[in-house]
């Protein structure tokens, strides 16, 4: 689908470490034809450092990190963006989502498949270590667009397709 939907789309791609988001997001970008940007490379050096040496990034930490990915956001407001993000929790979401309209897909899988990824996962900053960590900060959404991040992208970006498109009818109020 070439971007049919009239309403400029920012996109968050959320969840914890190694669920896919970068190389979905990616995928995703080149379907909707659309920027994409990975949250990953918005981090400051010392919170890359920080992670790099195994230790889980706290509130503090992760505040300006938020409100970069949110002057990103504020930046394609109109023309439309996808930001891979983790966005663990509710108060993250709530930062990066300001007052504009998002649509958080939230790439979910368990911690054993996780884990194997990470295993086969080289030159990132991201140490398996701080896998118990991400669990433990996710605030999963209970609603929206939940993906099974096992399922190939090319499913998955259909789902997002679909799941937008009926958004779009809801919001100008169209009969499916």
């Amino acid at each position: 689908m070439k971007r049919h939907m009239k309403a400029a789309k920012i996109l968050i791609l959320m969840g914890v470490t190694c669920s896919g988001k970068t190389a979905f997001g990616k995928v995703l970008s080149n379907r909707l034809e659309i920027p994409f940007f990975d949250g990953d490379a918005l981090h400051s050096k010392d919170n890359i450092d920080k992670m790099k040496r195994g230790n889980p990034l706290d509130d503090e930490d992760r505040w300006p990190w938020l409100q970069n990915i949110h002057q990103i956001v504020l930046d394609h407001t109109n023309d439309g963006v996808i930001i891979a993000c983790s966005a663990l929790k509710k108060s993250y979401r709530q930062v990066i989502q300001g007052s504009t309209n998002i649509e958080f897909i939230y790439l979910k899988t368990d911690k054993k498949t996780i884990a194997q990824r990470l295993a086969l996962r080289t030159n990132h900053f991201m140490p398996s270590s701080l896998l118990d960590s991400q669990f433990e900060a996710l605030e999963a959404p209970k609603s929206g667009c939940i993906l099974d991040a096992t399922q190939t992208f090319e499913i998955n970006a259909d789902l997002v397709v679909s799941y937008l498109q009926k958004q779009y009818l809801v919001e100008n109020r169209l009969s499916v």
